[in-house]
């Protein structure tokens, strides 16, 4: 939950705690477990009525939506049903990305003058004429 915090900002947070609530940060703090204790037990509860209900066993992770139709309703022949059609429109889709990928990145290393390669040119093969010299250049 908190990975992307290092030491210090958390604790510059819990110093901007202890100004804001002052003595009652205590108070507060023993009050947010309560609510996340009751959260979990009211969770809890939840599943196991629901379990009761349905007659199968239900975790809190089921109740997601989808993980609940995958678990409960649909065999896997069913969803592999639901997937084939729409398995050969992926396949086709990530082919063509990746040869347009493939051809953009071959074009890149043409063009690319540190890998030794010539800027691909108008008329095809021919190499572009070399630039001139300038008056600036000379002087």
């Amino acid at each position: 939950m908190l990975d992307n915090l290092n030491w210090w900002e958390i604790g510059a947070l819990l110093l901007l705690a202890l100004l804001i609530f002052g003595d009652r940060l205590p108070n507060v703090i023993n009050d947010g477990l309560r609510m996340v204790r009751n959260l979990r037990g009211m969770a809890r509860n939840a599943t196991g009525d629901l379990s009761r209900e349905l007659g199968t066993d239900i975790q809190l992770e089921d109740l997601h939506p989808k993980a609940f139709i995958r678990k409960h309703l649909l065999s896997e022949e069913d969803e592999q049903a639901i997937r084939k059609p729409l398995q050969g429109v992926y396949d086709n889709l990530r082919a063509d990305v990746t040869g347009v990928h493939n051809e953009l990145k071959d074009v890149a290393d043409a063009a690319d003058p540190r890998k030794g390669g010539r800027p691909a040119t108008a008329t095809g093969g021919a190499p572009a004429p070399a630039p001139r010299p300038s008056y600036d250049d000379a002087t």
